[in-house]
């Protein structure tokens, strides 16, 4: 069928990790989950244009320039391909988002924002760290 329906609160909690809901040459979808208050990723960028919903808890997304946004359930981030970004579970609990973005996930780059180069170039994939229990 080529519709497929989801509940992506129902996929985080099952899943407990970013999950692929689709890929097609034109866009993919996936759900995101961030199980702990501080968890976040680095600062980076895309090669395409994405949304991201909030479903559950709050994602803070900060900025190059020091600025920042909340996402609270029921709100999204529109995002333009270029744009550097880092998110970060602000909330008391899981933090549960949906991503859209063009282009097949395959032929998506992750750039990174202090080297500017694709971390996925040599095998790398995005790293979740938490602020309040760094890695060791």
């Amino acid at each position: 069928m080529a519709i497929t329906f989801i509940n992506p609160r129902e996929v985080a909690l099952r899943e407990k990790k970013r999950t692929v809901v689709m890929n097609t040459r034109k866009m993919h979808a996936w759900v995101h989950y961030y199980p702990n208050p501080g968890d976040h990723d680095e600062m980076h960028c895309h090669n395409e244009d994405q949304v991201f919903t909030c479903f559950e808890g709050q994602c803070t997304m900060s900025f190059p320039d020091g600025t920042s946004q909340a996402l609270d359930p029921g709100m999204a981030a529109l995002i333009t391909g270029g744009s550097f970004y880092k998110l970060e579970n602000t909330g008391t609990g899981p933090m549960i988002l949906m991503g859209h973005r063009s282009g097949s996930q395959e032929t998506t780059k992750i750039i990174d924002y202090e080297t500017r180069k694709d971390i996925r170039a040599n095998g790398g994939e995005p790293v979740i760290s938490n602020r309040f229990n760094p890695a060791p």
